[in-house]
């Protein structure tokens, strides 16, 4: 035996000796799956078998790599270079420039990437004379990509009446034509998409059998890592290149199969036993990344899928601290939670930021964390993603903002003129620049005074910019009267912003829409939280300030030391000491477009079970009560994953009494305010003159008489501020700790000066100031 297998423990030892015949490695999180395939190749290689024979299939590059670089490490760097290891892709583009001049290509065809392709699509349905708003082009690339991944050849879907009428009846019945030119176009650029790379295999392999048989001698033993990720086309390859001598390995787990949206079919795993005769099962059971308590949550969760192969997960690790759940009031609380117990955990174990990950269900999510982050200065990465704020769509948002606030912001403008598309051409823009320098004006002046300009224009784009500016004019006058939020939400529909987005049907185009009502719900939040501020009012300047300033991180880009932000289906493979996982409600996680199935909501089960085997020590769950919707805050429910768990294994930070939350039937506005003052039941002191609303200078006078403090600036407060008093430690949920220098007014009045930790000192109007006495 190799002396490099005696680190193995019995279960992954099993299959990695096991040398001929067709095995199925049923890997649980965490159980070591990448090592067992790593020292299977170099076992094999020290068996005597040609690396030249061995086929090893992942999904990430990366993940290629660092197995190469292991096996390397183990046999040598010569054999491991001559391994076929790598993606389905870039493995079978080069079969394909090998042997795909039978199929007509040439050796050096070209690779086009998505938006190639749909740069492509959209010629073709503009040559095609066909409605542009109803043939998206972004949804007809989506769908062609799913017919190839799915072996729907152009023939095979002319030749398929449902599909046909099933296109005719979402009114694209030319939905064919455009895939045969799309197919047709492609082949006489010499180009293959994504998706050719691996439909023109299958056609390579089924149509020519001497291929077939070259590639079957050649691959005598085939690997495949994350078997439950593949679809239909790969899941066809694999079979047809294993056929001969079924030396085949396959490792996944069932229970992380979490990408049918791009075409996986799970029941390739669940099936395998079926497809190959004689198939030895080895499970990977133990986990060695988590707690005891983690292992065993996330079990008693994915326990409720009805789909999946039968395996108990459990680990020797310690039993570690329960599954924390957290429920706030808002998306921002639950964000300020996040960043304050990243902040606690830090200092309390000398932990680095990379110890940290937040996942999340949708992108969107991340605004709210970052910036709670930010408040704390603590550095993060968006990965998968922009940061939020970076995001097109938000820029354009904001560019029109900015635009409002100040006019000669050139780069606002130029970002916006034409976005969505008015008919501004990059020539007019041109012109527009050159005027502008001439002059030593702003684009902005000068197109306010195009009267005067000989801009060289025709009458049609002249009135194109005239209805330009009067727009940004109106949106200046409405920003007089009027708070950040109503502004923004009345810029992004009326300058058309909602509505290009709105149009576009795809995960793209939602996603987007998406972002920019959590760039609302941000502006919402801000505004609120600028009623506590004295002198505040809220307004799209102060709120692109907070942005600006917000944003402009001083960190040095090579640190790498970076609390992480990612959606859970990024962040598959990781693994991180603490975990985060927020936005736990229902019809978000569980998301509600993924609710109509069984096996949708098994799906969605199975992304709660990776999210939470992500983590190595601790796990946070957080969800909300409320959660802004376009501006308006809705009812948000705990999510059923929660409840799922078994209870012994999770910790309620804030427990539900009862589960029942208080809801209000009617609008409570209809009855007005309550006057507290007549439900006073004691009787005031003698000659304490009774108060209704605010008092007089008159019962100013007589109270400072009987109550001499009051006429004091500082020192005792009323019941707005029970026991605040100069020089209070306070801590306050938007800015953190602080001290109370100074107090001043009475009742709703009442202010207190504080200067806090980072240096800021604030006047806060204490009625609405959430501040904690310390």
């Amino acid at each position: 035996m190799s002396s490099f297998i005696d680190g193995l423990n019995d279960a992954q030892k099993a299959p990695v000796l096991h040398k001929d015949g067709p095995m199925i490695v049923i890997a649980g999180a965490g159980s070591g799956k990448t090592r067992v395939l790593t020292f299977r190749i170099a076992h094999l290689m020290a068996q005597g078998v040609d690396s030249f024979n061995i086929l090893a299939l992942t999904f990430t590059n990366k993940a290629a790599r660092e197995m190469k670089a292991r096996i390397a490490s183990i046999v040598g760097n010569s054999d491991a270079k001559n391994l076929w290891m790598g993606t389905f892709h870039s493995v079978f583009a080069k079969l394909l420039r090998v042997d795909g001049n039978k199929l007509g290509y040439p050796p050096n065809f070209t690779i086009y990437d998505t938006q190639d392709s749909q740069r492509l699509i959209s010629s073709i349905i503009k040559e095609l004379g066909l409605d542009k708003d109803i043939y998206k082009y972004k949804q007809v690339q989506s769908r062609i990509s799913s017919y190839k991944n799915s072996l729907i050849t152009v023939k095979a879907y002319l030749n398929n009446p449902e599909l046909v009428e099933a296109d005719a009846m979402a009114k694209k019945p030319r939905m064919g034509e455009i895939y045969q030119q799309y197919v047709d176009r492609c082949f006489k650029a010499g180009a293959m998409d994504f998706d050719d790379l691996l439909l023109r295999t299958n056609e390579l392999l089924n149509r020519f059998p001497e291929v077939l048989m070259k590639y079957q001698e050649r691959f005598k033993y085939i690997l495949v890592d994350e078997y439950q990720d593949t679809n239909h086309s790969q899941y066809l390859i694999i079979k047809a290149l294993s056929d001969r001598f079924q030396n085949i390995c396959v490792v996944g787990d069932d229970a992380q199969s979490i990408y049918s949206f791009r075409g996986a079919n799970i029941s390739n795993i669940l099936n395998f036993q079926k497809d190959y005769d004689n198939v030895i099962m080895y499970r990977l059971e133990q986990n060695y990344r988590s707690t005891k308590n983690i292992v065993n949550a996330a079990n008693s969760v994915i326990s409720n899928n009805k789909t999946q192969l039968d395996k108990v997960v459990w680990t020797d690790n310690d039993e570690g601290p329960a599954i924390k759940v957290h429920r706030s009031i808002t998306d921002a609380e639950e964000g300020r939670f996040v960043a304050g117990s990243i902040f606690e955990n830090k200092m309390q174990h000398q932990l680095n930021n990379g110890e940290f990950v937040v996942l999340y269900r949708t992108n969107s999510q991340s605004r709210a964390i970052e910036d709670a982050l930010r408040k704390r200065d603590i550095p993060y990465r968006i990965y998968g993603g922009l940061s939020f704020y970076q995001r097109k769509e938000i820029k354009d948002v904001l560019g029109y903002l900015r635009l409002v606030v100040n006019p000669k912001d050139e780069e606002a403008l130029k970002r916006v003129i034409n976005f969505p598309a008015r008919g501004i051409g990059q020539t007019t823009i041109d012109k527009l620049v050159v005027a502008a320098n001439h002059y030593g004006r702003s684009i902005f002046e000068v197109i306010q005074n195009l009267d005067r300009i000989n801009l060289k224009v025709n009458a049609g784009t002249k009135r194109k910019l005239v209805d330009f500016i009067t727009m940004i004019q109106s949106f200046q006058i409405m920003n007089e009267t009027t708070d950040a939020f109503t502004l923004s939400e009345h810029v992004a529909k009326k300058a058309g912003v909602l509505l290009e987005f709105k149009k576009d049907g795809t995960p793209e185009g939602i996603a987007r829409m998406e972002n920019i009502e959590e760039l609302l719900n941000g502006i919402k939040d801000f505004v609120e939280g600028q009623k506590e501020l004295d002198g505040a009012t809220g307004n799209i300047s102060e709120f692109l300030e907070d942005v600006a300033l917000a944003t402009d991180l001083d960190n040095d880009p090579g640190d790498d030391d970076r609390v992480a932000l990612m959606t859970i289906h990024m962040s598959k493979g990781l693994e991180f000491p603490y975990v985060y996982i927020v936005g736990m409600e229902e019809d978000l996680f569980p998301s509600g477009m993924s609710m109509n199935t069984r096996s949708e909501l098994e799906e969605e089960r199975r992304l709660f079970y990776v999210a939470l085997t992500r983590a190595e020590k601790q796990a946070y769950l957080t969800y909300t009560q409320n959660r802004y919707r376009w501006g308006k805050l809705i009812d948000a429910e705990p999510s059923r994953f929660i409840e799922e768990i078994d209870e012994k294994y999770v910790e309620n930070l804030t427990p539900v009494d009862g589960g029942y939350r208080y809801k209000s039937f009617v609008d409570t506005d209809i009855f007005g305010e309550v006057d507290k003052s007549k439900l006073r039941q004691t009787k005031p002191k003698r000659g304490t003159p009774p108060l209704v609303g605010k008092p007089t200078e008159n019962q100013l006078r007589k109270l400072r008489k009987i109550k001499p403090e009051l006429s004091k600036p500082v020192g005792n407060t009323n019941t707005i501020d029970p026991g605040l008093s100069v020089g209070s430690l306070v801590n306050h949920t938007r800015f953190g700790r602080g001290k109370v220098l100074n107090l001043e007014g009475i009742g709703s009045d009442r202010k207190a000066e504080i200067q806090f930790d980072k240096g800021d000192i604030k006047k806060l109007l204490l009625r609405f100031a959430k501040l904690e006495v310390l």
